[in-house]
């Protein structure tokens, strides 16, 4: 499903109002903001740190989105330059401008969070610390071809002159709705190093070299795709003084911390009060969280199961065997499963993993339903 331009939006507004919309989290957030039209970027890839401020773009006080939103994300980023005359209740704004990019007749703003196509708009999507939001022009209608976003990563933030890199291109399709967004190579990429290009194999990728000295931009464009964010290297033999003496920010050591919401560890319920729903929160991380995972295993006299997030059931399975899977990324998680907790003695496993792959302790807690 994608959202439409006003032309064809409403079939897919009706479409998008039946998901639950997740509450806008309080608090600021430091984030990134790119737009990219067809034939240009619009927007550099932008730091920005969210407000409080609400944001009105049609003069109608009801018409409010809050700033911890992707909608206030964005009118940081651009300074307000960008227009959502389209409001729809449930939805909130269609995106219809940015700086001096508008959509056409048979085109509208497909808006991306974490390099993952969003089934809300931006007022609905909460933002929080490491964010990536990105708007791009996308078409609809006979003969249009969607353009698929690229990533570009493996860049080295400095290179010896003559030196080389083995870049990674990557690009994502998106099916379904709920949609789920698979991230797979992009082969046959062009990445432009400076003024010089090379370009990826099956695998996605590109065996680049880097020459002369100083900065230089590397992105990653292809035909129907929406070009990279430009990375920056810093090309210096290390004596040169081209790369000047800033120092780089030192890694991120520090892990997300998960916790389980809810349900006491020792707690015993009936079956008839079994939690439905799973949940809790994640400590809030300066590179973005990549994954919160959960493991929940059930045991009855020696018989034990684990419940599988891709079949969404039970499965026997040897006890002490361990299987979790991804319930999102953000920091105040939930997960519904399909039916109350039959009789057994249960453990519960959360824990989070971020975007520089810091894996956090698990929390657990254990509990009967009798």
């Amino acid at each position: 499903m994608k959202l439409r331009s006003p032309a064809g939006l409403t079939a897919g507004l009706v479409v998008s109002m039946l998901l639950a919309v997740p509450a806008v989290a309080a608090g600021q957030a430091n984030v990134h903001v790119r737009a990219e039209g067809p034939d240009a970027t619009i927007l550099p890839r932008t730091a920005v740190t969210t407000t409080m401020d609400p944001v009105v773009k049609d003069g109608n006080p009801a018409h409010s989105c809050e700033g911890a939103s992707a909608a206030g994300a964005l009118e940081r980023a651009t300074a307000g330059d960008w227009a959502g005359d389209t409001w729809f209740d449930g939805f909130g704004y269609l995106v219809n401008r940015v700086r001096s990019q508008s959509a056409g007749s048979t085109e509208f703003w497909a808006f991306w969070l974490n390099y993952r196509f969003s089934d809300v708009g931006v007022c609905d999507a909460a933002m929080q610390n490491g964010d990536d939001v990105l708007l791009f022009v996308d078409c609809f209608g006979a003969g249009c071809t969607s353009p698929k976003p690229l990533r570009l990563s493996r860049v080295p933030a400095t290179a010896a002159p003559g030196g080389s890199a083995g870049v990674l291109v990557e690009t994502f399709n998106v099916t379904g709705f709920p949609s789920v967004t698979e991230t797979v190579p992009a082969p046959g990429a062009t990445v432009s190093v400076g003024g010089r290009q090379f370009t990826t194999g099956a695998d996605g990728i590109a065996q680049v070299t880097f020459t002369g000295s100083g900065p230089v931009a590397v992105q990653a464009t292809k035909s129907d795709h929406v070009r990279s964010a430009a990375e920056q290297t810093c090309v210096s033999d290390g004596a040169d003084g081209a790369c000047g003496t800033v120092q780089p920010s030192p890694p991120d050591r520090t892990a997300p911390v998960a916790t389980i919401a809810g349900i006491r560890d020792s707690q015993q319920f009936s079956r008839r009060r079994a939690p439905r729903e799973l949940r809790g929160t994640v400590s809030a991380d300066p590179s973005g969280l990549w994954a919160v995972k959960i493991r929940l295993t059930r045991r009855l006299g020696n018989t034990c199961w684990y419940f599988s997030g891709s079949r969404e059931e039970f499965l026997k399975r040897t006890c002490g065997k361990k299987h979790a899977f991804k319930v999102g990324d953000r920091t105040d998680w939930s997960y519904l499963l399909p039916s109350r907790l039959p009789r057994g003695r249960y453990v519960l496993d959360s824990y989070a993993i971020d975007n520089v792959f810091n894996r956090g302790a698990s929390q657990t807690v254990r509990f009967r339903v009798r």
